[in-house]
C-alpha cells in the first residue's frame, strides 16, 4: 500500500471502523480475540457475506507474535465456530498477493486458492489479491474435530 495511505488516513478509517463494529456488533458476525494476560496477542473476524459465504475479514497476531501459533488457533477456532453458527457455508478470504507470509499461513491451512484479481480501494489504488477458501464440507471437518477433542481425556 502507498505509503501516504498507511502513514495517512489509515488509522483514522480503521478506529471508525471497529468502533462501528464493536458499539453495534451484527450478530452473524464473529469475533474471537486471543489474550495472554492483559495483552491481545491477536483477533480474527468474520462476516456473513450477500452471496451467502463467510468472510473471515480479519485475522492478526500482534506485531512480534506472528509464527508464534496465535493465528493457527484463532484460525481453528474460527473454522469450528462457523462449523456450527453457519453450517454449510464457505468460509473465504481476500489477501494482498504481495503478502507471502499470509499466503504460506493460509496454503498450509488448508485453504484452496480460488481466485485471483486486481482490488481498487477506495483511496485510489489498486493492488492484486488472491482468494483462498474453506469449503462447508472443510469448514464441517473443524466441527468433528473439535467434538472429538472434548471426549478425549
Amino acid at each position: 500500500m502507498p505509503d501516504s495511505y498507511l502513514n495517512g488516513p489509515l488509522a483514522t478509517e480503521k478506529l471508525a471502523l471497529w468502533q462501528g463494529r464493536t458499539a453495534e456488533p451484527d450478530p452473524a458476525s464473529g469475533l474471537f480475540v486471543a489474550v495472554d494476560g492483559p495483552d491481545v496477542a491477536g483477533f480474527a473476524y468474520t462476516i456473513l457475506r450477500s452471496d451467502g459465504r463467510l468472510l473471515l475479514d480479519n485475522l492478526h497476531a500482534r506485531p512480534g507474535r506472528t509464527g508464534s501459533g496465535i493465528g493457527g488457533r484463532l484460525l481453528r477456532h474460527t473454522l469450528a465456530w462457523a462449523a456450527v453458527e453457519h453450517r454449510g457455508r464457505d468460509l473465504y478470504l481476500e489477501v494482498l498477493r504481495a503478502n507471502t507470509r499470509a499466503i504460506a499461513f493460509y496454503d498450509r491451512h488448508g485453504a484452496t486458492r480460488t481466485g485471483e484479481r486486481v482490488y481498487r480501494f477506495d483511496q485510489g489504488f489498486a493492488l492484486p489479491e488472491v482468494e483462498y477458501t474453506w469449503t462447508a464440507k472443510a469448514v464441517a471437518a473443524h466441527e468433528i474435530r473439535v467434538a472429538l477433542d472434548r471426549w478425549r481425556p
